[in-house]
């Protein structure tokens, strides 16, 4: 079988009537269904990989695909492209449904021209970004390209040019979703930064800006093409993938999954569903899930778990800065952001990764209209030479801006600990929290005990005839007097104190309340956030 991808078919004899064309379009849409070949079919699926046409079918519902420009062809010469002119020009572009609702997707062929992008190509995609954004729907790529097609020139530079715009002007509008099927080098990589959600399938997708081999060319360092970009290093180490799975049917259900919790633009709520699970379930077990002794760890999702709707929710950036939680669930059928510390990891304390981390899941919360919980157990910032060399003043301040900057509901519960800038950063009253809670477990203070005593009262402990003897009944009078739970409850710092087994029923309660919340900011082009 000839290879559309490598040789021009024959041009056929024009018909002479409507019936003849109407065949002669039949036949043109199968050959541009069908693709180049089997055997570049084979080889995709020898890879581990499926075609492009198979990832759209898995992504959309069934029989919902309507494609667009699938008969387009490059008009490029020079380099014997003049002899290669497939259609679909290697991306297929379109819209269907997911869950019933709009989504636009596209997705490169990497059977043909390896998926490279050029002018045509790039085309396609613009054509799509601009009907998506007029539609005000949700766009999903499949990436699995090598990049610009370098025949093209300039010219597939510039058609980058032309999707890194749109995936700006689009930012904070329509949900943008990069899925991450093949390899994505070069300037290519940007375009899936710049998007809310970045999906990778381990083995098979890769992403970084310089391959391997100009690496050691340029630094003498040897590594893979998984090592330098892969899904777990992506998702684990540089924070660029917020999940990764081992195979493309996964992913791509969890990227349904993930399209059922986000509207389909800022001006639109989530999808709410019908609950099972009743509002005035009582969580019995979280009266014994916290432990009183701050230094005893326990596991944030379990509390999570255990107040969501049928415990079920979508963690965002799992595996890196594990050290606070973002993660997508329902409260009475109603989606919801979480952000909380978690205690198994550095003790929940806020450090570079995890001000980033959380400041980005709180912006795009407040792009689309999700309301956010933050749950607090916080010791602090994370002190250290590499933390304050690494800029963690700029960077807990963009978790700062994000939160101030925040219009949508906003309620913070305080489990444990919350101590001093941490607890004004992770969405404190003082920053315009519409209500902050706390559990009788809570601690709000400038520092813990010990620290503080030894502050306050380091004179009277370093004359005492026992130090620690004094150290101790200074540490148990700072308690009584500034870390009692109702110190700030009655400085109206925190608005209630309640009962842990009632907690779900109240956010519930609270969160109906603030649905019709309404907040303008003041008019300006833009702010201008730390970076």
């Amino acid at each position: 079988m000839t290879d559309h991808a490598e040789t021009a078919a024959p041009e056929a004899p024009a018909a002479t009537d409507t019936r003849g064309r109407v065949a002669e379009l039949l036949a043109i849409r199968a050959e541009a269904l069908r693709g180049p070949s089997e055997k570049a079919t084979e080889a995709q699926h020898a890879k581990g990989k499926l075609t492009a046409r198979e990832r759209i079918g898995l992504l959309l519902d069934e029989d919902s695909f309507h494609e667009v420009g699938g008969l387009r062809r490059h008009r490029a010469t020079g380099f014997g492209l003049e002899a290669k002119r497939p259609y679909t020009d290697g991306v297929v572009t379109g819209w269907g449904t997911v869950h019933g609702r709009t989504v636009f997707v596209y997705a490169h062929d990497f059977r043909i021209f390896g998926g490279a992008l050029g002018e045509a190509h790039a085309a396609k995609i613009h054509k799509l970004m601009d009907m998506a954004l007029a539609a005000g729907a949700p766009l999903v790529s499949l990436n699995d390209g090598a990049g610009a097609r370098i025949q093209e020139g300039v010219s597939a530079l510039a058609g980058y040019g032309g999707i890194f715009q749109r995936n700006t002007r689009a930012s904070g509008v329509i949900p943008q979703i990069s899925v991450m099927l093949g390899p994505c080098a070069g300037g290519a990589a940007y375009s899936p930064a710049l998007t809310d959600f970045v999906f990778m399938v381990r083995e098979t997708a890769q992403m970084f800006i310089t391959g391997p081999d100009v690496v050691q060319a340029v630094t003498g360092e040897q590594v893979t093409q998984n090592g330098l970009g892969g899904a777990d290093v992506h998702a684990g180490v540089s924070g660029v993938a917020h999940f990764a799975y081992d195979d493309e049917e996964t992913c791509l259900e969890e990227v349904r999954y993930l399209l059922s919790l986000l509207p389909a633009n800022n001006r639109e709520n989530p999808p709410s569903v019908p609950a099972k699970d009743p509002v005035d379930r009582r969580c019995e077990s979280l009266v014994d899930l916290v432990p009183l002794d701050g230094n005893r760890p326990y596991d944030m999702r379990v509390v999570i778990e255990e107040l969501v709707d049928d415990g079920d929710f979508l963690e965002v950036h799992e595996r890196w800065a594990g050290n606070i939680i973002c993660a997508l669930a329902r409260f009475d059928g109603q989606v919801v952001g979480l952000v909380a510390n978690q205690p198994q990891s550095l003790a929940g304390v806020l450090d570079i990764h995890a001000s980033e981390k959380a400041a980005r899941f709180v912006q795009m919360c407040d792009a689309f209209n999700i309301p956010i919980v933050t749950l607090l157990d916080v010791p602090g910032f994370l002190p250290g030479v590499d933390q304050e060399h690494g800029g963690i003043i700029r960077h807990g301040a963009k978790l700062l801006y994000a939160y101030c900057n925040a219009t949508v509901p906003r309620i913070s519960l305080v489990l444990r600990k919350a101590y001093g800038g941490a607890y004004i950063v992770m969405d404190s009253q003082s920053i315009g929290a519409d209500l902050t809670l706390a559990w009788p477990s809570n601690e709000i203070a400038v520092m813990g005990a010990e620290g503080a005593a030894n502050v306050i009262f380091r004179r009277q402990i370093a004359a005492a005839e026992d130090p620690d003897a004094m150290r101790d009944r200074m540490v148990k009078e700072y308690k009584s007097e500034l870390m009692h739970p109702y110190y700030a409850a009655e400085r109206g710092l925190v608005d209630d104190v309640i009962d842990p087994a009632e907690t779900r029923t109240v956010l519930i309660h609270a969160l109906e309340m603030l649905r019709a919340k309404h907040a303008d900011l003041p008019a300006r082009k833009h702010g201008n956030p730390p970076q």
